[in-house]
């Protein structure tokens, strides 16, 4: 990297707009929606789309609720002519979705694209042309006038043959892009474009789309937010428009120029799944449209299943989407940490309980909107706290561990983790807590276990193993679990304990369910213990977490 860069890089001028209006403004509705996928978002795979697959993702856009989409270059490619024929000819298309196609300023290709539209419904025929500087200086080598001359001559080429797809009974929307936009003069942004809506005079009642891109993101938001704004200011005819946003994201600022950009006044959006796009990708059109809906302002689009939508993006696209992606990435509603666990299960409890706003702590939706499930909320690793591996436990067993036990097992589970040197799931948790409390047969096993009891007093007898070797025992009590600690401190030489805590819980529904005790003693030197114990007789259970408890006190 160079010692001083602006030797060869310079900041991008601002604009002059010193009374702006966007910095007060917030948003209450949606804007409009393209989806690009078709056409963006595919022209930056290294592997296209074949039409299978486009028609795939088509489907998967109208369910989603998008009602303008971005089908292709119909002039690029047979391809991608062959894809619109197949769309209008075996009526895939919704009578309430308009599809929408991209075209240069050229005769020939406009001629194709009118033809690859023929018979269909409703139709957005996209014209664009280059205009900033170095297009100008560099990739074109012409003047300004003459970069308003190509404009001209592709809307006139557009205007022309209207009428054909009009008379078939089709209805047009013309849209046209100033490609560039984002590094163009906007004074001459405005002179083409009211150039080209000379030519296709849009009214109130026939509004014409027009197209601001980011094409290349060159500034910092805030000043592609004053371009849109100057732009809704000072053009033309402005309510004859429906202004549209269409950003890229070279300086990772994509979804912020958007939503600055309907601050500043834009109606309409346009953007990708996931991002996909040339370079850093386009905007995330999923991204935006969840800001909003965190908001409590409806979208209009529905992406409540987004494990299946990720799956048929990464099928057809090849590309993969982030773990850590707004929203759809897989590990967007987890947490690590031990603190972030705790708060995220005490706000779920929360909300369970209240079921008002969502104001659950490090989860901006719930989960549950985007078909995502709860368990899939905190996971475990070296990081991880009490309550994370608690709560596992629960969502995925039902082993609903008391508190006191939680500090207890916790730092004993974390330890076996932190040597995984790992992620554990929560079978692996579930095993751990066995391994420490359920299978503790030494140096006690309960092999035989009866309790009787007469006016309030029970009497114990049971048989313990211990070295191999079964010892019958006996003792006397105000229940069965005082009984046994006391046929274990007089008959069994078990040094003298309290039981402090009993606590159980049925694991599993039905005759067969098993029951799950805990039971937390207190030793002679004030030390606490927990153990557990499993069995389909509750009584038997809670005895077993006795002789748990026993065993792990030593």
């Amino acid at each position: 990297m160079l010692r001083d860069p602006s030797a060869k890089y310079q900041p991008f001028p601002l604009i002059d707009l010193p009374d702006r209006r966007w910095p007060s403004q917030s948003l209450s509705v949606a804007p409009l929606w393209c989806s690009v996928d078709l056409r963006d978002g595919n022209q930056a795979l290294a592997v296209p789309m074949n039409v299978g697959q486009k028609l795939e993702m088509f489907d998967a856009l109208v369910k989603c609720g998008f009602k303008e989409i971005e089908v292709g270059f119909p002039s690029a490619s047979n391809t991608e002519f062959a894809f619109n024929r197949r769309l209008i000819e075996e009526g895939r298309i919704p009578e309430d979705v308009t599809i929408q196609c991209l075209v240069q300023a050229r005769e020939d290709l406009i001629e194709k694209t009118v033809q690859s539209l023929m018979g269909a419904k409703q139709v957005i025929i996209h014209m664009y042309n280059s205009t900033s500087p170095a297009q100008r200086k560099h990739v074109f080598g012409m003047t300004k006038e003459q970069i308003v001359g190509v404009a001209v001559r592709g809307a006139q080429m557009i205007q022309d043959r209207i009428h054909r797809l009009e008379e078939s009974g089709t209805r047009v929307m013309l849209q046209y892009s100033p490609e560039s936009f984002s590094a163009t003069e906007v004074a001459f942004a405005k002179e083409i474009s009211e150039a080209v809506m000379a030519v296709w005079k849009p009214t109130p009642e026939r509004k014409m789309i027009l197209n601001l891109p980011d094409t290349v993101e060159v500034a910092m938001p805030n000043v592609y937010a004053d371009q849109i704004e100057w732009i809704c200011r000072n053009i033309t005819n402005r309510e004859s428009l429906i202004v549209s946003l269409h950003t890229h994201n070279d300086r990772g600022t994509g979804t912020a120029a958007t939503e600055l950009g309907l601050l500043a006044g834009a109606d309409r959006v346009e953007g990708t799944l996931f991002g996909n796009g040339e370079r850093t990708g386009n905007l995330d059109i999923v991204q935006v449209a969840m800001n909003l809906y965190m908001h409590g302002i409806s979208p209009g689009l529905d992406f409540s299943d987004m494990n299946r939508l990720i799956q048929m993006y990464e099928r057809t696209t090849g590309m993969t989407v982030a773990p850590r992606h707004p929203y759809s990435g897989e590990l967007v509603f987890t947490a690590f940490s031990g603190s972030h666990q705790d708060a995220i299960k005490k706000g779920l409890a929360g909300y369970e309980k209240e079921r008002g706003i969502w104001d659950v702590p490090y989860l901006t939706i719930d989960p549950k909107d985007l078909g995502r499930e709860y368990r899939e909320v905190i996971r475990v690793n070296s990081q991880s706290g009490k309550g994370g591996i608690a709560y596992m436990l629960e969502s995925e067993y039902d082993i609903e561990l008391p508190k006191d036990m939680q500090r207890e097992f916790g730092p004993l589970a974390n330890d076996l983790v932190d040597g995984l040197g790992r992620e554990v799931t929560a079978a692996e948790l579930k095993a751990m807590f066995w391994k420490e409390y359920i299978e503790r047969t030494t140096p006690w096993a309960l092999h035989h276990f009866h309790a009787d009891g007469v006016d309030g007093v029970f009497t114990c007898r049971c048989s313990l193993v211990a070295n191999g070797e079964e010892r019958g025992i006996t003792g006397k009590g105000n229940g069965p679990i005082a009984a046994f600690v006391d046929a274990l401190i007089q008959d069994g030489g078990v040094p003298a304990f309290e039981v402090t805590t009993f606590r159980e819980q049925s694991l599993s529904a039905g005759t067969e369910a098993s029951a799950l005790a805990y039971v937390q003693i207190k030793r002679g030197d004030g030390k606490t213990v927990w153990g557990a114990g499993v069995d389909t007789n509750i009584e038997l259970a809670s005895i077993k977490a006795v002789v748990s408890a026993v065993n792990r006190a030593g």
